[in-house]
């Protein structure tokens, strides 16, 4: 997944770009220098994340991490623990049948037109050392295929680099942040150089985004804006949109970097389950969060999408913040000396399908969803969190959608 362990805070005050947002990006419009495949000045994204397709993530698919032993909490310890013809075996058979033609059919008589296909360094560019198995860049280039056949653009997303860009599971590797130490940029551009050269032509394929969720706060961002100049200047010559993380720094951060750079898409991800004060809040909380939150969107002067969001208000669905790390919401988070205390019961919450959670928590569950919706497409659109899981009901679309959840 490419998803936040941090929930973004709505500031009260407007970017200084606030003035801008009647008419089109300057950074974007003024700027094109190619027709890109979606036309992000006129039509809003909506769409899915393919989460725990090509980068596992043991709260997607605990199944598979329950077919373990209790160290392995990543894809990386996977691959280390099991080795490579084991886990190419075990990886090949989630690969072929996690997500297939029907569901990109489903995904577009859904009314949606995009998907964001999340996929790790170790898949495309493979460093030798790594315990990591390869195979999913070639069900990358199947997905392109079956998205164009169902008319949905794709936004590729580099969702984990070298060393860490975050420390998440979600990177690939948990724990140290160690991306920008050693040549580990480099071999991330590597990687995006790979992607543009065999993918960035297709028809389908309307973004690629630099990198998931780099973890501003413990890198040098200096570090990181060069990268994604970097990244840009490889890329701005296709017809895709240069996709870049807002790097936990804030949508209103950005304002007056880009200037002279065109086809940029902000991708920023707004989870209100992250932190003990926002499990705290009231649904009433929760919708004026989101909506305050679109506001900023919509102020940045960039094309700004929400490319991850979810329906939950809790983080009670299992090993969402990690492999035997508990939730905040019943008291049960303990990682890295953090602790947590009780604000409620995780019993009957994101747990198992949505018919097993109560009318209210579905009430509410379809409002903030809908008020996301809604808040998101002042800006760009939005990018849902995710297709499909197997046993977390407020994080899945397909489910959501097929109980009514979402209109």
């Amino acid at each position: 997944m490419g998803f936040s362990k941090i929930t973004t805070t709505v500031l009260a005050s407007a970017s200084i770009f606030s003035s801008m947002t009647s008419g089109l990006p300057t950074a974007v419009s003024s700027n094109a220098k190619r027709d890109l495949k979606f036309d992000f000045n006129g039509d809003k994204i909506r769409g899915v994340n393919l989460g725990g397709w090509f980068v596992l993530e043991p709260w997607i698919t605990p199944s598979i991490f329950e077919a373990t032993p209790d160290n392995v909490v990543d894809e990386y310890t996977m691959a280390e623990t099991l080795g490579k013809q084991e886990m190419t075996k075990r990886m090949q058979d989630h690969w072929s049948t996690w997500i297939t033609e029907e569901d990109f059919g489903n995904i577009a008589g859904a009314g949606l037109n995009f998907v964001r296909i999340p996929i790790g360094y170790w898949s495309v560019s493979p460093i030798s050392g790594d315990p990591y198995v390869q195979g999913a860049y070639k069900w990358l280039g199947k997905a392109l295929d079956w998205a164009d056949n169902a008319g949905l653009k794709v936004m590729i997303d580099l969702h984990g680099a070298p060393g860490s860009q975050n420390g998440f599971d979600n990177s690939g590797k948990r724990g140290a942040v160690g991306w920008t130490q050693g040549n580990t940029v480099q071999q991330t551009v590597k990687a995006l150089n790979k992607i543009r050269n065999d993918h960035a032509s297709h028809p389908a394929v309307a973004a690629i985004e630099l990198l998931n969720e780099p973890m501003g706060p413990s890198l040098d961002m200096s570090v990181v804006k060069q990268f994604y100049m970097d990244g840009w200047g490889n890329l701005k010559n296709s017809d895709v949109a240069v996709t870049f993380h807002e790097a936990f720094e804030g949508v209103s951060a950005w304002g007056d970097w880009g200037a002279g750079m065109w086809s940029l898409l902000m991708d920023t991800h707004h989870y209100e389950v992250f932190d003990s004060g926002a499990l705290e809040m009231s649904l009433d909380d929760h919708v004026g969060s989101v909506q305050g939150y679109g506001g900023q969107m919509a102020s940045t002067g960039k094309w700004t999408v929400a490319g991850e969001w979810t329906g939950a208000m809790t983080d009670c669905a299992k090993w969402l913040n990690g492999r035997g790390i508990g939730a905040r919401y019943d008291g049960t988070f303990e990682k890295d000396g953090q602790g947590s205390y009780y604000i409620g019961s995780c019993d009957g919450k994101s747990v198992g399908t949505v018919d097993a959670l109560s009318q209210g928590d579905k009430d509410a569950i379809k409002t903030f969803i809908s008020a996301q919706k809604a808040a998101y497409e002042k800006a760009s659109g939005w990018i849902f969190w995710t297709w499909k899981t197997e046993s977390s009901p407020e994080w899945d679309y397909q489910a959501l959608l097929n109980a009514g959840l979402i209109e």
